[in-house]
């Protein structure tokens, strides 16, 4: 996917509140029916924490802003930066952050501040790796209350079947679509050590108050979340 520093908007949803401190917008990519999720998490401190960052109609950006301030961007992989230097060309201040492992690829298209290894604990919102990842990926926890969220990136698709050709090369080639699971790029590409990811799945799945898995693309998993880490790999 090319990068613009302009801010340049394709057709996406609503801003949807999921919690008090959190909050989903599901948008189009270009020519092609895979649709992309921003997450926004609000820190302990006010401040928000934007997780695949999506260039939303003015509107919802001022609504966005009402939320709090954009204070961290979390560019997920390598290849999510298609909107992450318009993103920092709006925010100057704004704190890019990515995996450790992605870093070189993702400053090709935006600087950045901190790895998933350097970002500072907070009560409600802890980024990190996955392990078994090669420091590729990782996860946000998102706290809200009791309840617990968990954004994933790449490592889970959760997308519906699509027609036509494109829709039999996702379902039959790469295996991206029927539900939520580890598609055949993820286990060749993603994935570095299946041992490592299993044991670090079932540690997730045992989060406290865990209510629901936000992927980057397509749909949430809300019914059974923990039941759905533990069969993964």
């Amino acid at each position: 996917m090319s990068t613009q520093t302009t801010w340049k908007v394709l057709p996406h949803g609503p801003l949807e509140q999921l919690e008090e401190n959190l909050w989903r917008v599901e948008g189009a990519l270009a020519g092609m029916p895979l649709k992309r999720v921003m997450t926004v998490a609000r820190r302990s401190d006010g401040k928000l924490v934007l997780h695949n960052g999506i260039a939303l109609e003015e509107p919802l950006m001022a609504e966005l802003e009402a939320l709090g301030e954009p204070a961290v961007l979390v560019v997920p992989n390598g290849y999510h930066r298609l909107d992450a230097p318009a993103y920092k060309a709006r925010y100057p201040k704004i704190e890019v952050v990515c995996p450790k492992g992605a870093r070189k690829k993702v400053e090709e298209k935006v600087p950045v501040d901190r790895t998933y290894d350097e970002v500072p604990e907070d009560r409600d919102v802890v980024i990190r790796h996955v392990a078994g990842l090669g420091e590729g990926e990782g996860v946000m926890v998102v706290r809200s209350g009791e309840h617990a969220s968990l954004v994933l990136n790449d490592l889970v698709f959760n997308m519906p079947h699509v027609p036509g050709v494109t829709g039999f090369v996702l379902r039959h080639v790469t295996q991206s679509t029927g539900g939520p699971h580890v598609t055949r790029i993820a286990k060749l590409f993603l994935i570095k050590d299946k041992k490592a990811l299993r044991a670090d799945l079932e540690a997730l799945a045992a989060t406290p108050g865990l209510v629901r898995i936000i992927v980057s693309h397509h749909l949430m998993v809300s019914e059974d979340p923990a039941g759905l880490l533990r069969s993964l790999v």
